[in-house]
């Protein structure tokens, strides 16, 4: 299995930093740059971050961890994704998920009450749709599309991954998607998460490639700030704060080793709100680019 490293944007990466960061990954040769879907927040928009990255780039990849489906026009994401998969082919990492974190943010993605399951659901059929074929039509339950087409789609089909952590995203990863970026999981619990999605697409006739499975993972890098701590143990009674959250680069090693046991082999790591800085590249630069292969 490829087992790659890409650095993710936290709430605190906005627009003055976004450039820098962007031009150091590049030339540092960090193999990929994730961006949150953090509205509330100074965070560059994805679609807005992906299309200024990939223009600025020729090798780094760019990807969504995670951009929210449900609530937007599958199509008009279709036609996003085959615009930045024609400008820079094989650079484009979109991963979709339920609904956002911040329950402050979760009216801006509308679909209709007790419905958002089922809208993802018939989202992701009709985005495949839409990008897998030159000219379509569809008929669901939330979206008609009479005869269409984008035009230009990718040369070679894109790999869908979701996020999600809940039975119900395991069984959709394993009937709808490519792949899986899970978060916030043990790595015990990774392991579970992968076989259920395994499991889950077997059942539909399906295969899952081994190396689709990977896990977004926060450092702290000077240790576990308290804050975060006591909002880790109210989340996730029970659970290990050092299980989920590194405190130290040597911690990160040792949860990578896990999930590396789990079957996982890729990895976005992002540090606790603070901006992304030229320390924190180098760093991770000369920690993770050698566990490459």
């Amino acid at each position: 299995m490829k087992i790659r490293f890409g650095v993710g944007t936290s709430s605190g990466t906005g627009p003055e930093e976004f450039a820098a960061l962007v031009d150091r990954l590049e030339s540092a040769g960090v193999d990929s740059l994730w961006l949150s879907e953090l509205v509330y927040s100074k965070s560059v928009d994805p679609f807005v971050g992906m299309a200024f990255a990939l223009a600025r780039t020729t090798r780094l990849k760019v990807g969504t961890s995670v951009a929210i489906l449900p609530g937007r026009h599958p199509v008009l994401v279709a036609k996003q994704l085959a615009s930045l998969a024609a400008l820079a082919p094989k650079r484009v990492l979109p991963v979709f998920g339920l609904q956002p974190a911040r329950a402050g943010e979760r009216d801006l993605f509308p679909v209709p009450p007790g419905k958002r399951g089922a809208v993802f659901d018939e989202s992701l059929r009709l985005l495949r749709t839409a990008l897998d074929h030159d000219e379509f039509a569809f008929e669901g339950e939330f979206f008609t599309v009479g005869d269409a087409g984008l035009g230009a789609r990718p040369a070679r089909p894109l790999d869908i991954w979701l996020g999600g952590s809940a039975p119900a995203a395991y069984r959709r990863i394993g009937r709808l998607a490519d792949g899986w970026l899970g978060s916030f999981l043990t790595p015990a619990e990774a392991a579970d998460g992968r076989r259920a999605i395994q499991a889950a697409a077997a059942e539909a006739g399906r295969e899952i490639e081994a190396d689709h499975f990977g896990i977004s993972l926060v450092l702290a890098p000077d240790g576990l700030p308290d804050d975060l701590a006591a909002g880790i143990v109210r989340r996730r009674p029970g659970v290990d704060p050092s299980d989920l959250v590194a405190g130290s680069w040597k911690e990160l090693h040792r949860l990578i080793d896990g999930y590396l046991e789990a079957g996982l082999s890729k990895f976005v790591v992002g540090t606790v709100g603070e901006p992304l800085t030229g320390e924190f590249i180098d760093r991770f630069t000369a920690e993770l680019l050698p566990r490459q292969n």
